[in-house]
C-alpha cells in the first residue's frame, strides 16, 4: 500500500487525559492520513485504548483538541461522532448475542435499517443485498440466520468486521481485530482490510502481534505511558532499539 493520499482526516493536538494525578494521555499530537493503515503499538498500559475512547467520545479529554476533517469533535457524544464517519470495534466485540448474524449487521445500518424508512420494497431489497454481499466477503453467508452467541470465536470476530463494513464509515478504529485468529482467518482478515483500504477506507489499529503490525502497517505510532514516542514508517520505528526495549519490557521511557 502506498501513502497516495496525504489528506489529514483526523488531527490530534496536544491531547491530554488525566484520571486524578495519573496522565493516561500525555500531550499527544498525531495526524491520521486518508487511505492508509496507522497502527498504534506499545506495551500494555501505554494509553492506546484510551486514545480510541477519546477520539470516539467515550471519554472527554482534559486538554487538547481532536479535529475530524477540520472540525473539533471534542465534547460531542459518541453516537454523533459515529454518524460523522468514525466507526470502531472493541476487544470485547459488543455483539448482540441473541440476534442473528444478519440482524447484527442490519442493526448498524442506521437510519437505513429502520422499518419505517422510505424506499419500500426496493429499499428493503437494497439493504438485504448489501448485507448479503458483506456476509459473503466475511464468509458468514452460511451463518446469516445463526445467533451471534452460537458462532465460533473467529466467526464472531468477522461479524464484528461485517458490522463495521456496513456503516460505510470513512475511518475505522480497530482494537486488536485479529487477536486469537487461526492462520486462515488471519489471512482473510488481511485480505479484507487491504481491500477496504484500496477502496478508500482509512484505518487505525491497536495491535500487539508484530507479524500483523509488519504485514499491514503504512505508519506506526509508538505510545508508552501516555506519551507518543515515535510516529513514522514501520522500518524506522520497529528497528529503533530504544523502542524495542520498551516494547519488550526491558525499560521505560
Amino acid at each position: 500500500m502506498s501513502e497516495a493520499n496525504n489528506q489529514v482526516l483526523l488531527r490530534i493536538t496536544n491531547l491530554q487525559k488525566n484520571f486524578g494525578g495519573l496522565k493516561v494521555t500525555n500531550n499527544v499530537s498525531l495526524d491520521m492520513r486518508a487511505g492508509i493503515v496507522t497502527t498504534l503499538v506499545g506495551p500494555n498500559g501505554a494509553g492506546k485504548t484510551t486514545l480510541f475512547n477519546l477520539i470516539t467520545g467515550h471519554l472527554v479529554p482534559t486538554g487538547g483538541d481532536i479535529l475530524w476533517q477540520g472540525e473539533s469533535i471534542v465534547g460531542q457524544p459518541h453516537w454523533k461522532i459515529a454518524r460523522k464517519g468514525i466507526a470502531r470495534t472493541f476487544q470485547d466485540l459488543r455483539l448482540f448475542n441473541q440476534m442473528t448474524v444478519e440482524e447484527n449487521v442490519l442493526s448498524v445500518m442506521e437510519p437505513v435499517s429502520w422499518l419505517w424508512q422510505p424506499g419500500g420494497s426496493a429499499g428493503r431489497r437494497a439493504r438485504e443485498e448489501k448485507v448479503a454481499h458483506i456476509l459473503e466477503r466475511t464468509r458468514l453467508s452460511g451463518k446469516a440466520k445463526v445467533r451471534a452467541i452460537d458462532l465460533a470465536y473467529a466467526e464472531r470476530k468477522f461479524l464484528s468486521m461485517a458490522r463495521i463494513m456496513a456503516t460505510d464509515a470513512k475511518m475505522w478504529l480497530l482494537d486488536e481485530p485479529a487477536s486469537g485468529l487461526d492462520r486462515g482467518s488471519y489471512e482473510l482478515f488481511l485480505e479484507l482490510l487491504r481491500s477496504e483500504v484500496r477502496n478508500g477506507v482509512t484505518v487505525c489499529i491497536i495491535e500487539h502481534n508484530l507479524d500483523i503490525v509488519i504485514g499491514i502497517s503504512d505508519r506506526i505510532a509508538f505510545l508508552d505511558q501516555g506519551k507518543l514516542l515515535a510516529d513514522g514508517d514501520p522500518d524506522t520505528v520497529l528497528k529503533d532499539p530504544h523502542l524495542a526495549a520498551i516494547y519488550f519490557g526491558e525499560q521505560t521511557a
